[in-house]
């Protein structure tokens, strides 16, 4: 990567996002950039302040403001980087909504795609082409993301789709909801199970377009699985949850391909956890055993 680098991080205020820009900070140079962003000034203000405070970090640190579901937002914020810095060289875009099981799915259904999906096509959008050489775009999903645990009758929306197809799938599949079709059509009634598929596949359409280019000056573009992570937002989805990492740690195999002095060509447009390729055709449907997800 090239000195004075800059990266970016979505939903940062806390959690796993944070604990990406605190482990960017400590292992990026005085001279680099960590932008902390979420779409409350005020807990934007306070993270950044307090990574910036850490005796752990090096980097320099700002917050800014962005609402992923503001897809205009997140094209001039690209923008301005691009005219500010000429690029931007590490983008993870972890931001999630917050669902409890005993919510509605199809009540929430909007907010949840809009902050997952759509934002995820946006940030692929606006993102990729200001990457700058040896880069890393990043996609925070989950081993739920892999195309066996959807129905089979939905496999074609995503296997081998474009970006665009991928756009058109979500957009169908919310359409189903709001119609009250969706499960009769094989979707889920839990909306992370498609969510995670989809944002997999964009990143696999992607990456696709610009493979040859990528591994060429050493930029990576993938999918990430942090593991199960001890957070508000994941907690309530799990019946054991023995095997939780705290954030700071589930963060470390993520940043590791960050700071990776080599791109491994076998990892890139893939669904990456603790560095091995989650296979897209693999996983079953998961079931639903007292109101919690069982994958």
């Amino acid at each position: 990567m090239t000195t004075s680098r800059i990266a970016l991080v979505t939903g940062a205020n806390q959690g796993l996002g944070r604990a990406f820009c605190d482990g960017l900070a400590a292992r990026m140079d005085p001279q680099d950039l960590v932008l902390l962003t979420g779409r409350s000034q005020q807990r934007v203000a306070d993270a950044a302040r307090e990574v910036t405070q850490s005796s752990a970090t090096r980097a320099r640190v700002e917050g800014r403001v962005l609402d992923v579901t503001d897809t205009d937002a997140i094209a001039r914020l690209a923008e301005d980087l691009r005219a500010r810095y000429a690029g931007v060289d590490v983008v993870i875009s972890n931001a999630v909504a917050r669902l409890l099981p005993e919510e509605s799915q199809a009540e929430r259904a909007d907010e949840f795609i809009d902050v997952s999906n759509a934002a995820t096509h946006a940030i692929l959008r606006s993102f990729g082409p200001v990457l700058r050489p040896g880069g890393r775009l990043l996609v925070v999903a989950s081993s739920l993301g892999t195309l066996g645990h959807l129905d089979g009758r939905l496999h074609h929306l995503f296997d081998g789709a474009s970006l665009d197809q991928v756009e058109y799938a979500v957009e169908s599949w919310r359409s189903a909801i709001h119609h009250n079709t969706a499960q009769e059509a094989g979707w889920p009634r839990w909306l992370n199970v498609p969510s995670k598929v989809a944002q997999v596949a964009a990143v696999r359409a992607v990456a696709a377009e610009r493979r040859a280019r990528d591994l060429a000056d050493g930029t990576l573009v993938a999918a990430v699985c942090p593991g199960m992570v001890d957070t508000a937002t994941s907690r309530p989805w799990f019946t054991d949850y023995s095997q939780a990492q705290p954030p700071a740690r589930a963060a470390e195999a993520v940043l590791d391909l960050v700071f990776a002095e080599h791109v491994d060509p076998a990892l890139y447009g893939e669904l990456v956890r603790f560095g091995k390729v989650l296979p897209w055709h693999d996983g079953t449907p998961p079931i639903e055993q007292d109101g919690m997800l069982v994958p």
